[in-house]
């Protein structure tokens, strides 16, 4: 035999022995536990959220945005509230949207849904709340809102303007488009 493949065999084959032995050692049992390294990562302690916690500033887990993020589908609004900031908004802002059959369909579906409990079907201000006893809301046919542009019915509904709230949280930045798209298509008889 070559002397070069005796040592090759002296090393190699004690080498592939013992390889072969830790694998039937370190074979999974499915009825076993297996060794974990690094299990810090796996069984990390979990916090509460609002909970206090010793690790992160302010001492709570649940912490602030961090400024200039962008939440994902969310585009920022740069407008704070007040009829200053929704007459900006009036002169920067304007609809992406066209009278579309599709846009004024699911303006029609979201007014009914959000809108017209208060505004009424016909957007006069005699929804159903108000013919319980809730003072009734401006005209969307009358001079004010046939005066406003776009932009400010979208900070209106963003934010919300006297008696009412924001609208943000229930409806899409794209929907509050097509619902004020559909506002003026209720306002044409009046124009």
């Amino acid at each position: 035999m070559n002397p070069s493949r005796r040592t090759l065999l002296v090393f190699f084959l004690p080498a592939i022995a013992l390889l072969l032995i830790l694998e039937s050692l370190l074979l999974p049992n499915p009825r076993e536990r297996n060794f974990e390294l690094l299990t810090e990562m796996v069984y990390s302690k979990a916090a509460e959220s609002l909970g206090a916690s010793d690790g992160l500033p302010a001492g709570m887990t649940q912490q602030a945005i961090v400024e200039g993020v962008v939440v994902r589908g969310r585009m920022p609004f740069h407008f704070a509230a007040g009829q200053e900031e929704a007459a900006r908004a009036g002169k920067e802002l304007s609809n992406p949207y066209a009278d579309d059959g599709d846009v004024l369909e699911r303006g029609g579906e979201l007014f009914g849904r959000f809108c017209a409990v208060c505004h009424g079907h016909d957007g006069g201000g005699r929804g159903p709340v108000v013919e319980r006893g809730m003072l009734p809301p401006p005209s969307l046919s009358g001079a004010r809102a046939l005066a406003i542009a776009d932009g400010e019915m979208f900070h209106i509904v963003t934010m919300g303007q006297g008696n009412m709230g924001s609208h943000a949280a229930q409806i899409v930045p794209d929907d509050r488009w097509k619902v004020i798209r559909y506002i003026r298509s209720l306002q044409e008889p009046a124009r």
